[in-house]
Order: structure tokens, then C-alpha cells, then sequence
């Protein structure tokens, strides 16, 4: 039985995987603590919502040849241990795979990565107000670790980054496109906070 922990399920969707129709898993737990998060729901790792994985993948045979992907997304996905057989399964299917992360765990995101066929890469500051985001020194570390890896797969990907105008001005985020520029990283789709 695969283990993962789900808080969330969204059976149809046509934004979480650019160009394609899909379905969102949306996986519990998230280490960092963004104050703007929006899915605060998912971040301990027991939340309120569940859902059984046997009941989604029931429903996934059903969709097959109506939706094209499967998205993982959170909470942060790579904290699952049962993620990489959960793709498999759903590969399995037929679907394609993305991926939702926000790099924090690239060891992780390495053993994934050949299961996947896209992945949003949330890049959440410059590096030097990560921490202030994140409330996780150093985060910054491993979510460039991760952007290496992720282009070195040749897998298509889009870094992102959510822009709470209260916590980074324009010059910020002019500086974040620099960084990502500079680590070779494709363009940075800015996306407005909601709260």
C-alpha cells in the first residue's frame, strides 16, 4: 500500500500542469512556514482533511483518456515517503506526471525526478530574504540545489514565485529573476499573492 498522506483532491483542472488537463493531488506537510501560505491546511504533517490514496487511484481509472496528468503538489509532495510509487502508479495509468515543489529536499526531488514530465518550481525570495520568508535558515540552499538538478533531468519545468508585495518590493523580484538567470535557470513567471 503506498504511503501517502493527502489533504486535499481536485478531480479537474486546467492550471496546475500548463497545457494540459489534469488532476491535483494535494499532499500533507510542509516544514517551512511562509506566512502567506495558501494552503495553510497542509502544513502539519496530521492534518484535518484526508483522503485514501486507494480511493483516488479508483477514480483515476476512471478519467483515463479524459485527463492527461496527474499533479502532485502540497504541502511539499518530496516529504512523502510513498511518492515515488504513487507516480509509478499513476504512470501506470497512462498519465503524465507533474510536480509541484519547493525544492527544499533535492536528495528527495533526485529520486522523483525520472517519474516526472514537469515540474512548477516554487522559488519563494532572493536568497537573502529566503530565511525571512521561509523561517528555515539557509533555506535558500537547497531550493538552488534543486533548480540544478531539475534542469540537469533536461525534464520541462517553470520556476515561480509567488510575490507578497509586503514582504519583497520590485527590486527584489528584479533581483530573484537575476539569481534564477544566473544559476541558468528558465524565465521566472511572477505570480500576485491572494490573500
Amino acid at each position: 500500500m503506498t504511503q501517502l498522506r493527502i489533504g486535499g483532491f481536485v478531480p479537474f483542472t486546467t492550471t496546475d500542469y500548463p497545457g494540459h488537463l489534469a488532476a491535483v493531488v494535494f499532499c500533507q506537510g510542509c516544514p517551512w512556514r511562509c506566512g502567506y501560505c495558501h494552503n495553510p491546511h497542509l502544513l502539519p504533517v496530521d492534518g484535518s482533511e484526508s483522503h485514501a490514496w486507494i480511493d483516488i487511484l479508483a477514480f483515476l481509472e476512471t478519467r483515463r483518456g479524459l485527463l492527461d496528468a496527474v499533479v502532485f503538489s502540497g504541502g511539499e509532495p518530496t516529504l512523502q515517503k510513498g511518492l515515488a510509487e504513487a507516480m509509478e502508479q499513476v504512470r501506470t495509468l497512462g498519465f503524465k506526471i507533474g510536480l509541484h515543489t519547493a525544492g527544499m529536499y533535492p536528495r528527495r526531488l533526485a529520486r522523483v525526478l525520472p517519474l516526472t514530465d514537469w515540474v512548477g518550481l516554487d522559488i519563494k525570495a532572493p536568497r537573502h530574504l529566503y530565511a525571512r520568508v521561509t523561517g528555515i535558515p539557509d533555506s535558500a540552499d537547497s531550493v538552488y540545489a534543486s533548480l540544478g538538478l531539475i534542469q540537469a533531468s533536461g525534464i520541462d519545468y517553470q520556476p515561480r514565485c509567488t510575490w507578497h508585495k509586503g514582504l519583497m518590493n520590485e527590486t527584489d523580484i528584479a533581483r530573484l529573476g537575476e539569481e534564477v538567470r544566473a544559476a541558468g535557470g528558465a524565465r521566472l513567471a511572477i505570480q500576485d499573492h491572494r490573500a
